[in-house]
């Protein structure tokens, strides 16, 4: 990449043939970095070097290089566009923080190639649709990464994907906070967090169950559209209802989706045995009503294939890949602590990993995403549709889980950053947290 960052460079081996292949890539008049020019066939690493580096500096000089950039495209969707007043905190803090620098960078590389069906994108992401947006962008990412034709041409549902000879539709949907002013800066307590696990199923259930129930103007489900009808349809879930609530969320859905808890104990041996618990109802919380336990067992759910979740779709995630791409500007130290699956039949607890995220690191945006089969699905879907995703299906009462990956039940990123960088941030906060801003 050149000091202006107008121009790419990279050099290919083809193990084939062994030889060099030289692309260079430029941004259109939407941002998009794309292919302008390439040479073949190139019999040596340092001769293509020579050819990247001469010609290259040919490049710079040329229209196509230094072209005229779309003006209605949004160059920082960092930059507000509503009031002051108007914006999400949590985005109003991002947006200014120098921990954050590698997210916003990704997610400006990322949104020239997203279409924006609704024309109201930015304004959401910067307002109160913040968690919503991220989490379509986050998906968007993933269905990219995972090879799959993507088309957002229609108003409903979110995304219609094509891999092989198969089409689905999908929907996304988050467990929405309530406390939008609160949850960015308030640390939930043990106790609060004990409770708030009695009544996570009926959060997930109420989520889930209004896109079930959801139709359009004409009484149409999004499995009735022309587009969707006789294929599967696929809820996709998030959880930003409170802070750090994707790292002990999961198990909850699980329980919600299927109807079943699960308990374990040891033999004489010391083999690990499981318990299935059946649940008939979640509380609401005390005083409220209740919701009856499993979603794929509801009337109508039959129409819903699988439920697709992520337990690593935050900010963080956006931030970490964006240190591993080179795109932080403020030389964050990152460390990632976190929980993966425990490989041992007999272990009752995940394994633990930590590490220092560098450029070194290839954290893909499959890692955390889990797909939760419909036993009883009308249209079910095939197990290798999102084959780097971990895969669940009930079996007799136990909940079968494949992956080709390690499967990465939640983490979390710590940041630190030189102090001197800190002092313009901190007069906003001082500023922003002042009455009638």
């Amino acid at each position: 990449m050149n000091d202006l960052k107008t121009l790419w460079g990279v050099i290919c081996l083809d193990r084939q043939d062994k030889n060099y292949t030289v692309i260079f890539s430029a941004r259109d008049e939407n941002r998009q970095i794309r292919c302008i020019n390439l040479k073949i066939n190139i019999e040596n690493i340092d001769l293509a070097r020579s050819y990247l580096f001469s010609y290259s500096k040919d490049l710079e000089l040329t229209e196509i290089v230094n072209g005229v950039i779309n003006k209605n495209v949004v160059k920082d969707l960092f930059i507000p566009i509503v009031k002051t007043s108007k914006l999400d905190r949590y985005f109003d803090f991002i947006s200014k923080s120098p921990t954050h620098s590698g997210a916003r960078s990704v997610i400006n590389e990322i949104m020239p190639h997203f279409f924006d069906v609704d024309g109201n994108f930015v304004e959401q992401f910067q307002t109160r649709g913040f968690d919503s947006r991220l989490w379509e962008l986050y998906l968007f990412c993933y269905f990219n990464e995972e090879g799959l034709l993507i088309d957002r041409s229609h108003f409903a549902p979110d995304f219609l994907l094509r891999s092989n000879n198969m089409d689905v539709s999908l929907e996304a949907v988050i467990v929405a906070n309530k406390e939008p002013d609160k949850i960015w800066t308030h640390m939930p307590k043990l106790e609060d967090v004990l409770s708030d696990q009695e009544i996570m199923p009926a959060k997930w259930g109420s989520s889930l169950y209004s896109k079930l129930t959801h139709t359009d103007k004409s009484r149409r489900h999004y499995w009735e559209y022309s587009h969707t009808e006789e294929k599967p349809f696929i809820l996709a879930i998030a959880d930003f209802h409170e802070t750090f609530s994707m790292t002990w969320s999961q198990n909850s859905l699980i329980t919600y989706l299927y109807g079943y808890k699960y308990h374990h104990s040891y033999n004489e041996k010391g083999e690990l045995i499981i318990h299935p618990i059946k649940v008939e109802k979640h509380s609401k919380g005390e005083g409220r009503n209740t919701i009856p336990s499993g979603f794929f067992f509801q009337d109508n759910s039959e129409n819903v294939s699988a439920v697709l979740h992520s337990s690593c779709a935050t900010i963080s995630k956006f931030s970490r890949i964006g240190k591993q791409c080179g795109l932080d500007e403020s030389d964050v130290l990152m460390y990632r602590i976190g929980s993966v699956h425990n490989p041992d039949p007999n272990a009752n607890k995940p394994n633990r990993f930590q590490y220092l995220v560098t450029e070194e690191n290839s954290e893909p945006w499959a890692e955390g995403v889990t797909v939760f089969h419909n036993p009883n699905a009308k249209y079910p879907l095939t197990l290798d549709f999102f084959p780097s995703a971990a895969q669940c299906y009930l079996q007799d009462e136990f909940i079968v889980t494949i992956s080709n990956n390690p499967v990465v039940y939640s983490s979390v990123t710590l940041n630190f950053v030189e102090e001197s960088k800190l002092e313009n941030f901190k007069a906003h906060l001082s500023n922003t947290n002042k009455p009638n801003r």
